[in-house]
């Protein structure tokens, strides 16, 4: 029998190469679940060496993924095999090292650093809400990967697809350790270089994972453009109705989004810090934009043709109410209470505090039936002060307050009483239909210096001004009446009629 000479063999047949190609393949999930075991037991018992096992694994399979693609490319080991390594691999990055590693970054907040700073508790926040987002995006792309294959196609790798596949194992590994880091470790130069990772600064940890956020947010519509039409002609068979449904689902989230936000809000104001509540409210603001601009782009808001005539429930329009009844309404009372009971209670112990806050939410949601009922809208305006506004207006104040009551406690009386007065005012103001405001949102759409304006304002969050920045913000926009009464409402329909088209 004649031997192979090993100099005519292809770098495929190769027997070592191919084996290295399987090695880097297989053991990934292996390495994953130890770190995660690692993280346990690091919880549990705060041992250095256990955290720095942990980290070392994951970066290990963080280098590991990083080089698998071309071995595997280069020396094809066993391709299903393959496959289901790594589709496990993903699995186990995806939907158990994100949450491990937002259970640690509470755990980080309580046992590590108790007396952490409130960008500290905003980015164990954040995070959280960075790992709903990936684990989302992670389970669509499955799904829809599965579609194009039964179309015959597998689904060609997009940039933002690239993007997420190379940067999500490094921004794991790095996540991890800044999350179950033990102090006072022990003096080797492995753990040395561990610290390096666990101290990263926070602002660069914010700015990489909105970095990340953005690709994940990228890579999901990437696969709806490419792929949503033909998937829900082959769901729905034709059926509008069902079309409808699944269509819904994505203004949906964003009306979720609203509501978690104005709770999150709350929580916040119970720790003392009004200014994060704030942000908070904005975000509620942001969402409760974007899934109606949704809703619109997708055809959600006008009737099917048989339904034309039809008195029928709308549930999109059922929670969106709810969730701007729980965070433009219920919310801004709620943190209004919590501030002059429980942060200065000793000033106002006079003073109506749960009247004025029943008052202003219960006018809020008076405002909402009034504005779900209402059979003749203006387009482009607002009957009345719109709650987000009014939620926006009455909230800004108080971060002058919190500053007052840890600064200038000469002031804190001055604040309590304007707030206590605005909340008043706004409550009516909110009422008072034949009073025209600007459609906001539209407004910005229309013209992009005003959006790039706003977020310019929005970077005097690091200052001590914010608040006053947001109440004259506001102030001006309660103002603004002034100037649309001039507006003729049926040019305003037909820019809006133009802008949809």
């Amino acid at each position: 029998m004649t031997q192979t000479d090993d100099s005519t063999q292809t770098p495929k047949d190769r027997p070592l190469p191919r084996k290295v190609a399987a090695l880097l393949v297989y053991s990934r999930p292996g390495l994953v679940f130890g770190g995660m075991i690692c993280a346990l037991a690091v919880m549990w018992r705060q041992d250095p060496r256990v955290y720095t096992l942990g980290v070392s694994l994951l970066v290990l399979s963080m280098t590991f993924d990083l080089v698998d693609g071309w071995f595997a490319a280069r020396y094809r080991p066993d391709a299903p095999l393959a496959h289901l390594a790594d589709r496990l691999m993903d699995k186990l990055v995806y939907s158990i090292i994100f949450p491990v590693i937002a259970v640690g970054m509470m755990w980080r907040l309580l046992v590590i650093t108790p007396d952490h700073t409130k960008g500290q508790l905003l980015h164990a926040v954040f995070v959280l809400l960075l790992c709903v987002t990936v684990l989302i995006r992670d389970n669509f792309a499955a799904f829809m990967r599965g579609f194009a294959i039964r179309q015959g196609s597998e689904p060609a790798l997009s940039e933002y697809n690239r993007l997420r596949t190379i940067v999500a194992a490094p921004v794991s590994a790095l996540l991890y350790a800044y999350a179950f880091y033990i102090p006072e470790g022990p003096p080797s130069w492995l753990y040395f270089k561990i610290t390096w990772l666990a101290n990263f600064p926070l602002q660069g940890l914010f700015f990489i994972e909105i970095l990340f956020l953005i690709i994940n947010l990228g890579s999901i519509a990437g696969y709806c453009r490419k792929y949503g039409t033909l998937c829900l002609d082959e769901l729905c068979l034709g059926d509008a109705v069902l079309r409808r449904r699944i269509l819904a689902i994505f203004p949906n989230a964003l009306t979720v989004m609203n509501a978690m936000m104005g709770l999150v809000a709350v929580f916040f104001a119970y720790q003392g810090r009004i200014r994060e509540s704030y942000l908070m409210i904005i975000g509620a603001a942001t969402f409760d934009k974007l899934d109606g601009a949704l809703a619109r782009r997708l055809g959600l808001t006008e009737p099917l043709p048989e339904e034309i005539g039809q008195r029928k429930i709308n549930l999109g329009n059922l929670m969106d109410d709810f969730a701007d009844a729980v965070s433009f309404c219920i919310v801004p009372g709620w943190i209004f209470y919590i501030c002059l009971r429980d942060i200065a209670p000793e000033h106002f112990t006079h003073l109506p505090v749960g009247l004025v806050a029943l008052l202003y939410v219960g006018l809020g949601l008076g405002r909402l039936i009034y504005f779900t009922i209402d059979k003749a809208p203006i387009p482009g305006f607002f009957k009345g002060l719109p709650t987000p506004a009014g939620a926006m207006l009455v909230l800004a104040p108080l971060i002058a307050f919190s500053q007052a009551v840890n600064e200038t406690p000469r002031w804190v009386p001055f604040w309590g009483y304007f707030s206590f007065g605005l909340m008043i005012v706004t409550a009516i103001l909110m009422n008072c239909y034949f009073i025209r405001y600007l459609h906001m949102g539209r407004f910005m759409s229309r013209n992009p210096w005003m959006t790039r304006f706003s977020l310019a304002l929005l970077m005097t969050v690091v200052t001590p001004y914010f608040g006053l920045v947001c109440f004259g913000y506001m102030f001006l926009y309660v103002l603004s009446p002034l100037v649309t009464w001039r507006i003729d409402p049926e040019e305003a329909a037909r820019e809006t009629r133009t802008t949809s088209s």
